[in-house]
C-alpha cells in the first residue's frame, strides 16, 4: 500500500504532494502551536533537500498569510483586547510601516518566539497584509534552513541517535512544563 502512494505521488510528478504539503503547513500555522519540523522532513525525504525546503518556505509562507488573513477577521470579536506580555510582540503590536516590517523580520529570525504569536501580534497590529507576508518570509528562510539542516542530519543517524533525540526532546518538554506549571503557582 506504502510503495502504490509514494507510485502515485511520483507518477504525478509530485504535484498532488506539494499541494497537500502546502495544505498542511496551512492547517500547522493555522493551530499555532503544532511544530511544522516533521513536516519539514518528510518533504525533505521525499522532495530531497533543495527541493523539500523551497517547498516547506512556499507552505509556511502561505500557511503565514492565510493564518494572518483569518486571525485579523476573526480577532476583533474574540480578544478585543489582547496585550501581548513579551516587549517586542507588544511593540509590533503598536508600531506601523517600516517599523512593523523590522518587527516581523526580527521575531521570525529569533527561534524562541513561537511562529503563531508573531503572527497573532501581527494580525493584531497596524501592519498591512502585504508588508506581513514579505516580512515574515523572508524572516522565515533562515529558520527553515536552519531547520531543514537540522532534519536532515537527524534523518542520517542510526535508530540510537534517533532515540537519544527523542528522549533528550521528551527531556526538554518536560523540563518545559514543570516551569511552566511552577509559574502558574
Amino acid at each position: 500500500m506504502e510503495e502504490q502512494i509514494v507510485r502515485w505521488f511520483a507518477d504525478s510528478g509530485g504535484l498532488y504532494a506539494i499541494w497537500i504539503s502546502v495544505f498542511l503547513n496551512i492547517v500547522i500555522s493555522l493551530l499555532g502551536i503544532v511544530p511544522s519540523v516533521f513536516l519539514t522532513a518528510a518533504n525533505i525525504t521525499f522532495f530531497g533537500f533543495t527541493n523539500g525546503v523551497i517547498i516547506s518556505i512556499i507552505g509556511e509562507a502561505s500557511g503565514a498569510i492565510v493564518s494572518f488573513y483569518l486571525y485579523r477577521l476573526g480577532i476583533h470579536r474574540l480578544l478585543p483586547k489582547f496585550e501581548s506580555n513579551n516587549k517586542y510582540l507588544y511593540k509590533l503590536q503598536k508600531s506601523r510601516g517600516l517599523e512593523s516590517f523590522l518587527l516581523i523580520l526580527a521575531l521570525r529570525l529569533f527561534p524562541l518566539v513561537p511562529s503563531g504569536l508573531v503572527t497573532l501580534a501581527g494580525a493584531i497590529s497596524k501592519v498591512n497584509l502585504l508588508t506581513f507576508a514579505i516580512a515574515s518570509t523572508i524572516g522565515k528562510i533562515p529558520a527553515l534552513l536552519l531547520e531543514a539542516y537540522s532534519v536532515q542530519q537527524v534523518l542520517t543517524w542510526g535508530w540510537q541517535g534517533k532515540i537519544i533525540m527523542v528522549l533528550l526532546s521528551l527531556f526538554l518538554f518536560l523540563i518545559f512544563v514543570r516551569r511552566k506549571s511552577s509559574k502558574e503557582k
